[in-house]
């Protein structure tokens, strides 16, 4: 979450077709496009071997052979050395430079800038645009993305990267800051159109380097003054037409390749002429728009979204995990009533409209509990007792009384009904991570400065630095209601000890504070990026932040040993967050979020942008 996201809302937060059958070729490939290449260069690929030939092994051939002359053996073609996926970059020094810095043998490029142009347009060149203009420009706070490949495209050479914008860098659009009480309609239009989505065709150049592929058709924005549709159980209590979506912070993808995009409040601060209860859900977008228009999905809650994780299993079920990113907030999962079609996106147009929510419950033992946000069930019921943020004062809160009549009652008071039903309140859970395997989940709590009564999930009071926790569904499986849990890592630094224990934390090698995204890519390699206050408060007096960890930075984190190596240092005033990659792993895309310093381009305003981190003999990043 951007610290500026922090600021805006501050006041508005309580305190608490199958023609051939399934063997066929084209359902073959269907199911798995990368064996096209596949047949193309082996089925279709076999030499024809001549008729004459054929008929010179005829027994009615009586005529003698002639001895043929030997030709010498061609030499074999040699075998290609698989991609090495091993982690072996040397960690770079924290610093403060403003600059990203990487490891040696790697390069940095940036993508997309605020105010780069989307659609058709005038791009930002010094001077303040008019709505229609800036409407169609990359809006600002790069957070979460994901890559899609298209059609007929090698996707390690080109394809779609959908990027959500958190809030406006306001810096590129008007002078002065943004105050929605005294905001003109000119300038209201343009603070909304800095959030939202931007959709861009990209590809790599004979150069190596990407670029956005300007005038495609793909490219396409989606910003706050765009209009919205909603779906699920609490779509009729909301707009018919809603305006906009706010503060799309981190993101997901569906198993069949839509985005999932995040409004991380549920007050409409920009323009608070609209219904609250418009936002703070998840929106579902198709990249390639061949689906549903975007839709705001109901069934997965109302809350303070950051990031959506998925796990399928072999019957394809799927999980849909989630996190609140308030002060504190509950983490959550979705599991919708029916397995979606892996060959029929059509089939899924609705899927997130019909299921199950569940809050989870963390209990001492290191057990855990899936506990369903059903009206009528956990309490979830009329004249409901919500215990509220019992987290940041030693003296219980006064409960609060929530009618829970219907499900949309539920889901729209989703952040109340998790706390009825018994749901943990955590420290700030923002992304969530599931190993290719099944088998483990992550979810980084970034921090809570203000608990005051920990708990085993939860275990320091003042967690100025945060921590990430680690848990298992029991079977591996998207479906379960348990779950077994530990405390993976507590982020600080031995350097701050003596203002305490809780400074400390137990990362081995490079150190860190305030772990916000995370993601383990294909290969199982765990990735956390950082997003620490700048300048912030790191519990010792005279001591900031950055003189312990430098810059936000993004780290490699070993599985088995806990060993933390640092990759990527952003430049001045920045948050790390974003991290999307080509499925060879040759190419990262990293979001650098709210810049403050002379970057990225030398003499111009700051503006957040996304870059492309390569190494330079092109082989899988982190090798």
């Amino acid at each position: 979450m951007s610290h500026i996201t922090d600021e805006a809302r501050a006041p508005y937060r309580r305190v608490t077709d199958d023609l051939g059958g399934p063997n066929s070729l084209e359902a073959l490939v269907a199911e798995n496009p990368s064996r096209r290449s596949i047949l193309k260069n082996g089925l279709f690929g076999l030499s024809v071997i001549p008729a004459a030939a054929l008929a010179a092994c005829s027994d009615d051939d009586k005529t003698p052979t002639p001895t043929p002359t030997p030709t010498p053996t061609p030499t074999p073609t040699p075998t290609p050395t698989p991609p090495s996926f091993a982690i072996n970059f040397a960690s770079v020094a924290a610093n403060e430079d403003d600059k990203v810095t990487v490891p040696a043998g790697y390069t940095v490029d940036v993508l997309l800038k605020a105010g780069d142009s989307v659609e058709s347009g005038a791009a930002y060149a010094g001077s303040y645009p008019t709505p229609a203009v800036a409407e169609k420009w990359a809006g600002g706070n790069h957070d979460g993305m994901e890559y899609f490949t298209l059609s007929g495209v090698d996707p390690n050479v080109g394809g779609l990267l959908a990027i959500n914008h958190e809030v406006a860098d306001y810096n590129i659009l008007f002078a002065g800051s943004y105050n929605a009480a005294t905001a003109s309609a000119d300038q209201k239009a343009l603070a909304l159109s800095g959030v939202g989505i931007s959709v861009v065709e990209i590809a790599k150049g004979s150069d190596g380097k990407w670029a956005v592929k300007s005038g495609s058709a793909h490219n396409k924005r989606y910003t706050g003054n765009s209009s919205y549709r909603a779906g699920g159980p609490a779509a009729g209590l909301l707009s018919g037409a809603i305006k906009g979506m706010l503060n799309n912070c981190s993101s997901g993808r569906t198993p069949w390749d839509t985005y999932l995009t995040c409004e991380e409040t549920t007050n409409n601060y920009l323009d608070p002429t609209q219904p609250d209860r418009n936002y703070g859900w998840v929106v579902e977008i198709d990249p390639v728009r061949e689906l549903a228009p975007p839709t705001k999905r109901t069934a997965m809650g109302r809350f303070s979204h950051e990031n959506v994780a998925h796990m399928t299993n072999s019957d394809n079920r799927v999980a849909f995990y989630m996190g609140d990113d308030s002060t504190p907030g509950c983490i959550y999962k979705f599991v919708p009533d029916r397995a979606f079609s892996p060959s029929n996106r059509a089939a899924n147009t609705d899927l997130l409209d019909y299921g199950t929510l569940y809050v989870a419950r963390f209990n001492a033992d290191g057990s855990g509990e899936w506990r369903a946000l059903v009206v009528g069930e956990n309490g979830l019921t009329a004249g409901a007792a919500d215990p509220g943020n019992v987290s940041q004062s030693t003296t219980p809160p006064t409960p609060a009384i929530v009618d829970f009549n219907s499900q949309a009652d539920v889901l729209i008071d989703c952040q109340a009904a998790a706390r009825v039903a018994g749901g943990t309140v955590m420290d700030r859970p923002e992304w969530l991570t599931v190993a290719p395997d099944n088998k483990a989940i992550f979810v980084t709590l970034t921090n809570n400065s203000g608990r005051k009564v920990t708990d085993a999930a939860n275990p320091r009071v003042t967690n100025l630095h945060g921590h990430i926790i680690k848990f298992s569904e029991e079977g591996d499986s998207p479906l379960a209601t348990k779950f077994s849990w530990n405390v993976f890592l507590l982020a600080g630094d031995d350097a701050l000890e003596a203002g305490g224990s809780n400074l400390v934390g137990n990362i081995e090698g490079d150190t860190f504070s305030s772990p916000d995204g995370i993601r383990i890519d294909p290969q199982g390699r765990l990735w956390v990026q950082t997003d620490h206050s700048i300048p912030g408060n790191s519990g010792v007096g005279g001591t900031s932040i950055e003189d312990v960890f430098g810059h936000n930075a993004m780290f490699y984190l070993d599985q088995v040993t806990k060993e933390s190596k640092r990759f990527l240092v952003g430049p001045t005033g920045c948050e790390i967050t974003g991290i999307a990659y080509t499925p060879d792993l040759t190419t990262f895309f990293i979001n650098i979020q709210h810049p403050t310093g002379n970057w990225p381009v030398d003499g111009e305003e700051p503006r957040s942008s996304t870059i492309v981190v390569r190494r330079t003999d092109a082989q899988p990043v982190g090798n």
